[in-house]
């Protein structure tokens, strides 16, 4: 506390993305040094942080080097050089959340394991090391459709992940190692993002549910409060906190459920970062997601998590279709109404589907909020400049 209030403290970031970008601009509130690590000189983080550092969140000797250079480190995406942080670790250096979490959340192998070790309901799984193998377990009826097939590493933002509904759809089946997990019959899909201080501290948000883009296959719109019923709400936020505990983990933790048809909440995986599913709390909740990082990994008093405001987020898109220099449509009409919040991350190329931004929308009621949410999405497009010359 002593070195943040003297504003000596260097904190690292590993990987310079929007949510790097969210987390140094709580940082600079209270005068952190900010350094940056990121292959693109051009990264959203990079421009605003106090140091930017070229290099690969993958590659050992970058990641060692950068993790010498900060008091804290820390990181926004989980692929990460795990053997590069156990080494800065056993040397004393502090990396928050801890490396040998972040190697368990990496694998969904060792992620469904944990949840089945320690009575957390997940949908039923087996993991398969081969695409062969899967098709010889279809072969021999121990794999049965409809399943779904997550690789054990590298998947991210609905990428490494194939839904396989009968024959017809083996050719979507991935090469690698994988979990294979019956397909759930989903009524809802909600999140939760709880956080803990090295104190042991535990802080709820409130759950959110998130509807998704089936194309993108990302989270289109984020609506808090949730419309689960109280029973559910509480057994969601109660499983986060067992989560969070049963790893003794300081930071942000954002765990993503299924409600499946007969009302049963399924914890699906989980992130231990700030989280897309979490953005809406810069402007509805007390205390932001990024904030609240910052207080659990530097040991602070945990900050607020009540709701403001109802609210509902959506994230700003590139258009099918779309690649090059950016160019939006609609920003100032959307500003024009009451309760709209525009981020913008400052990504200069569009592609189609990428994450370019997000919109909050805020009001006294979660259906007004809907409503000026739906008139939004429709007036922001993100296009490029080659395509509209």
């Amino acid at each position: 506390m002593e070195r943040l209030v003297t504003s000596n403290l260097k904190l690292g970031i590993i990987a310079g993305g929007q949510l790097g970008k969210m987390l140094i601009q709580e940082a600079s509130k209270w005068d952190i040094i900010t350094y940056v690590l990121d292959n693109d000189e051009d990264c959203p983080a990079g421009r605003i942080a106090s140091h930017y550092i070229k290099g690969s969140n993958l590659d050992f000797e970058s990641v060692y080097q950068f993790g010498k250079k900060v008091d804290v480190l820390t990181f926004e995406l989980e692929n990460v050089n795990i053997d590069a942080l156990k080494k800065l670790k056993s040397e004393g250096h502090r990396i928050v959340p801890d490396p040998e979490i972040l190697a368990l959340i990496q694998d969904k192998g060792l992620q469904k394991e944990f949840y089945k070790r320690n009575g957390i309901p997940t949908s039923p799984f087996a993991i398969w090391e081969t695409e062969a193998a899967i098709l010889e377990g279809l072969e021999k009826g121990q794999i049965h459709y409809p399943f779904v097939q997550k690789l054990r590493k590298g998947g991210y933002d609905g990428r490494g992940v194939a839904v396989i509904n009968n024959a017809s759809d083996l050719k979507k089946l991935l090469p690698g190692a994988s979990v294979i997990e019956d397909k759930v019959e989903i009524a809802k899909e909600i999140s939760v993002i709880v956080a803990r201080n090295g104190k042991g501290e535990i802080k709820s948000y409130p759950v959110v549910e998130m509807l998704f883009d089936p194309k993108a296959n990302l989270v289109d719109k984020l609506i808090c409060p949730s419309s689960i019923t109280v029973e559910q709400s509480e057994k969601a936020i109660c499983f986060a906190k067992d989560i969070i505990e049963l790893l003794n983990m300081e930071g942000l933790l954002a765990v993503e459920f299924f409600i499946d048809s007969q009302g049963e909440v399924i914890v699906n995986e989980m992130a231990p970062r700030t989280h897309n599913s979490g953005h809406h709390t810069i402007e509805s909740i007390i205390t932001s997601q990024f904030e609240q990082h910052l207080r659990a990994i530097l040991n602070l008093p945990l900050g607020s998590t009540r709701i403001k405001l109802p609210s509902v987020m959506i994230n700003i898109l590139g258009e099918d279709g779309h690649q090059g220099a950016v160019m939006y449509e609609g920003l100032t009409e959307s500003m024009a109404i009451e309760g709209v919040k525009v981020h913008l991350y400052g990504k200069k190329i569009t592609k189609p589907y990428r994450k370019m931004g997000h919109v909050t929308v805020m009001s006294s009621s979660l259906e007004c909020a809907l409503q000026k949410a739906e008139k939004v999405k429709g007036l922001i497009k993100v296009k490029s400049w080659t395509e509209n010359k």
